[in-house]
């Protein structure tokens, strides 16, 4: 059930679906509609930050329940911005309420399930989050494209309608998103405050795995939040005789498909790494992407394109995948749930700087958007392998600062 709540929680990348769409219908700029997508996985982060340590104090359950309850009403909302032209109430509803239920619904299930697999927590939150790159896949592909054609391209209506499927599903697998019986050291934890994690976030290892986590999201982010209208653009440039229907057809296309690379990077990555080793995986996700991003300059063919993506979505998800079980391994499962929420706050980041880099360049130079977007991606992933070898990532094998320095 944890899965089918992370499919729900996971359309949200499907938003390039809707972003042509929404400048098409109503004239707003690239930067204002990405706003929305922006303030979303801003508020992502920082509510799962929250949400992981509060975690013991609220339940999952609880937690899970109102998450993606605030999810689905932030779809209601956005179909009422549409209704109204209200850009304000969009970026409001959709993203800074919808934000904060993503995170509060994707923080539980991890952690939760880390918590009933303690053995095998690779694999298991590696299937798990696996499930949030492939809700792209089931809006862009099955539940948008259905509504989209039943109500005649109304967005009010698509939104509305989503929103409302969402809240029955969600609270359906919501429900069932439970921790196991408490340990003997729960109420220990419990009295924890977040002061008492300050010597783990000063250490180098949180610092390093921070910024080498928002440079890869950063990156992937970036072509997530416009893939769909970068494709249609290089279809055009085999003629105009495309519709608008089949180039955003084409656009689903491409966000279905990426998006299962980027379930399966989650699954595939951390699979990888608990052989190879977290921060190798790491860096071979990163060495990845840079080839790619500069290939991806040189692409005129839209099916070319779209596998080039495909690889950089494979190392995108395979960062989230790999990125639960690194942190257990350097900071104890017992501080798990406290410093995962807070990692997440790169999320958020990345969130702002991905999109309104893509958007800036759209709008104020669109013939070369893409070219300045994979180069600033480009050099951006080449500083994140670089601090990978510069930064000695270690575990931190006490409970006390000593090892934190």
């Amino acid at each position: 059930m944890s899965t089918i709540l992370m499919l729900i929680l996971g359309s949200v990348y499907a938003w390039s679906f809707f972003q042509k769409l929404i400048v098409d219908q109503y004239s707003w700029s690239n930067t204002r509609v990405a706003w929305s997508f922006s303030i979303a996985i801003l508020m992502l982060g920082i509510s799962a930050a929250w949400g992981g340590a509060n975690l013991k104090k609220y339940g999952a359950q609880k937690l899970a329940l109102i998450g993606v309850s605030l999810w689905s009403v932030a779809f209601m909302l956005g179909g009422l911005a549409f209704y109204y032209q209200n850009s304000v109430l969009l970026i409001f509803g959709f993203g800074f309420i919808g934000g904060v239920g993503l995170g509060l619904g994707y923080v539980t299930p991890v952690i939760t399930a880390a918590k009933w697999f303690p053995e095998k927590k690779g694999l298991v939150t590696g299937m798990v989050i696996m499930g949030f790159g492939l809700g792209a896949l089931l809006l862009s592909k099955v539940i948008a494209p259905f509504f989209l054609n039943l109500y005649a391209n109304s967005l009010t209506c698509t939104f509305l309608s989503i929103g409302g499927v969402y809240l029955i599903l969600g609270l359906l697998s919501a429900y069932f998103v439970v921790e196991p019986e408490s340990s003997p050291n729960t109420q220990k934890d419990l009295d924890k405050t977040p002061n008492d994690y300050i010597f783990l976030l000063l250490s180098k290892q949180f610092v390093a795995i921070w910024i080498i986590f928002f440079i890869n999201i950063v990156a992937g982010i970036m072509l997530i939040s416009f893939q769909s209208s970068m494709i249609q653009d290089l279809f055009l440039l085999y003629g105009t005789s495309y519709s608008p229907l089949q180039l955003t057809s084409y656009g689903a296309t491409l966000i279905a498909v990426s998006s299962v690379f980027n379930g399966i990077g989650r699954f595939f990555w951390v699979s990888i790494s608990d052989r190879m080793g977290r921060i190798q995986t790491f860096r071979f996700i990163l060495a990845t992407q840079i080839i790619v991003f500069v290939l991806l300059n040189f692409v005129s063919n839209p099916i070319v394109f779209g596998a080039l993506v495909c690889v950089v979505l494979l190392g995108y998800g395979g960062g989230f995948g790999t990125m639960p079980s690194f942190v257990a391994d350097i900071f104890t499962d017992k501080h798990m749930s406290h410093i995962y929420g807070l990692l997440l706050t790169a999320w958020s980041c990345a969130g702002i700087v991905g999109p309104q880099i893509a958007a800036y360049f759209k709008d104020t130079n669109p013939e070369r958007a893409s070219f300045f977007s994979f180069l600033f991606a480009a050099v951006l992933l080449a500083v994140g392998l670089l601090l990978s070898f510069l930064v000695k990532i270690k575990p931190i094998i006490t409970e006390n600062n000593v090892d934190a320095r």
